[in-house]
């Protein structure tokens, strides 16, 4: 993973409202937060809190109403569309609830996808992506359509194709939220070793308490606002 002289993520009392009939809706409400190189943050809350459009804001999935946020060393507030595509593209990976995967593709070619978007030739892309896929345990796998896979191998993928391209950050929301509980506990065992093991810096959102206390620091998010940052020590080995 790139790791920036930098925060990898620095946001600054960040907030977002949006348009409905009646009165506009307030879902993140002044937030500041930094992640540095390494750090495994977990967003935690009930649903409704704020914390997937926290998240979207802070992978640049979305933009905030007021406050600014930093990947790097680039400020998002200044750039145009085309310029925060790129960036996600080559700075942010990201992991869904629903996997997000191309079912059309095999789970190779859902991993390399990345890398081919950004202009590295097909040989390369598939080698990078076989390695992963090893690496996350989908060896034996790599060649199946992605509507072929259960939903563990299906998020595998999803996990392998979002650190493809090494980026900064990787945000994840719900990563365990629609697998059972002994399949969502292996996802997260993975993610726990790539931070660990690799440096993954990892922005989490999540409402179950077990998956949360993973991570090294919990922001207890509630009606739009962070109301608390709980620290805890680094997953055991």
């Amino acid at each position: 993973m790139v790791a920036p002289p930098g925060p990898v993520l620095k946001a600054e009392d960040v907030g977002k409202v949006y348009a409905r009939a009646g009165a506009p809706i307030s879902a993140v409400k002044g937030v500041s937060l930094t992640l540095d190189a390494g750090d495994f943050v977990a967003i935690v809350g009930p649903s409704g809190c704020g914390k997937s459009t926290l998240l979207h804001l802070c992978g640049g999935m979305d933009r905030p109403t007021s406050g600014r946020l930093r990947i790097g060393e680039e400020w998002l507030d200044g750039l145009s569309d085309d310029r925060l595509t790129e960036l996600r593209r080559r700075r942010v990976g990201f992991v869904f609830q629903f996997f997000n995967l191309l079912p059309t593709l095999t789970a190779i070619e859902n991993i390399a996808l990345p890398l081919l978007l950004t202009g590295v030739p097909a040989a390369a892309a598939t080698a990078r992506a076989a390695e992963l896929g090893e690496r996350v345990g989908l060896g034996g796998r790599l060649d199946q359509r992605s509507r072929r896979l259960s939903g563990g191998e299906a998020q595998r993928v999803a996990i392998a194709r979002a650190i493809i391209h090494r980026p900064m950050l990787v945000v994840a929301d719900e990563p365990t939220g629609n697998l059972d509980s002994a399949t969502g506990g292996q996802v997260l065992d993975l993610l726990v070793a790539l931070n660990r093991d690799e440096g993954l810096t990892l922005l989490m959102a999540t409402h179950a308490p077990d998956v949360a206390r993973a991570a090294h620091r919990l922001l207890h998010m509630r009606d739009g606002i962070v109301e608390r940052e709980e620290r805890r020590d680094r997953a055991p080995v």
